[in-house]
C-alpha cells in the first residue's frame, strides 16, 4: 500500500512545503525507509537533470546579443581584435560568470551524494574493500591510494566496532570511507580533503538535505570528515567525538 505521504514528496524536495509540514515530513522520512528511498531517488533525479542542463548549456539569441553588448567598445563598429575566437573567448568568460553559482557542485546536492554513497554501500553486495575489525590493518591499506593520511580510534571501551573500508569518490576527488557498526545500524565515516566544494559543508545541514540520516560534519588538519547514518544523533555524535580524539 502506498504511503499517503508519498504525493508530498516533490513538493518537500521543492521547499514547497509549510514550515509545519516540512518539519513533519522530515520526521516521516525517519520511520519510513519506503518514502526515504523514493526521496533520495527523485532527488538523484533532480541533480542527474541539473547537471545534463547546465554540461548542455548554449547561450540563446537574447543572451549572444547581450553578451556582444557587454563586451562591444563604445563604438557601433567592432574592433578587428574582438572578432572571431576573440569574441567567442570573451562571450565564454561572460557565460561562465553567469553559470558560475549552477557550474559548482550545490551544498545541498552534496548532502544527497553523500546520503546516496552512503545508501549504495550499505546496498552492496561487496560494500568494502579492505575488512577488519583492527584499525592497524584498515589504516594501512589506504596508502598509496590516498593523498593524505587519517588517524583512527581506539574502540575497545566504546559500543562501536570497525567493520572496514575503501576508496570513495565525490565530485571527482579520492577520498576514505571507514564502516562502524553500533548495534544494528552501521554508519559511514568519509574523509576527503578540504577544499571545494567539501568546504560548503562546513554549515550545519537541515532535516530536509539528509532525508532520513543523522550527519555530524567537522574540519581538522586540511582534512573534512563527515559521518552519516540512520542511527541516532547521538550515536553519530559519540563516534564523531570518537574520531576527533584519535591520535595518529
Amino acid at each position: 500500500m502506498t504511503c499517503e505521504w508519498r504525493d508530498k514528496i516533490e513538493a518537500y524536495l521543492d521547499n514547497e512545503l509549510s514550515q509545519q509540514d516540512d518539519l513533519a515530513m522530515s520526521q516521516h522520512l525517519r520511520g519510513c525507509q519506503d518514502c526515504a528511498a523514493a526521496t533520495l531517488g527523485s532527488r538523484k533525479l533532480k541533480i542527474s537533470i541539473k547537471r545534463a542542463a547546465s554540461a548542455r548549456f548554449v547561450p540563446s539569441p537574447e543572451l549572444q546579443s547581450k553578451i556582444r553588448r557587454v563586451t562591444a567598445p563604445r563604438s557601433s563598429f567592432l574592433p578587428s581584435w574582438l572578432t572571431g575566437p576573440a569574441f567567442a573567448t570573451a562571450a565564454v568568460v561572460v557565460v561562465l560568470l553567469a553559470l558560475g553559482p549552477w557550474l559548482r557542485p550545490h551544498r545541498q546536492d552534496l548532502f544527497a551524494e553523500i546520503a546516496d554513497l552512503h545508501v549504495s554501500t550499505l546496498a552492496s553486495t561487496n560494500p568494502i574493500d579492505v575488512v577488519s575489525t583492527d584499525r592497524h590493518t584498515v589504516k594501512p591499506w589506504f596508502e598509496g591510494k590516498l593523498p593524505f593520511t587519517f588517524a583512527l580510534p581506539e574502540l575497545q571501551n566504546s559500543e562501536f566496532h570497525l567493520i572496514g573500508g575503501r576508496v570513495a569518490y565525490i565530485a571527482q576527488s579520492p577520498g576514505a570511507q571507514l564502516l562502524f557498526g553500533i548495534r544494528k545500524h552501521q554508519l559511514s565515516l568519509l574523509i576527503f580533503q578540504e577544499r571545494q566544494p567539501f568546504t560548503e559543508l562546513s554549515r550545519t545541514p537541515k532535516d530536509s538535505e539528509l532525508l532520513a540520516f543523522n550527519l555530524e560534519t567537522w574540519s581538522d588538519g586540511g582534512l573534512r570528515y563527515v559521518v552519516i547514518s540512520d542511527a541516532s544523533a547521538e550515536d553519530v555524535r559519540t563516534l564523531g567525538q570518537l574520531l576527533r580524539s584519535a591520535k595518529p
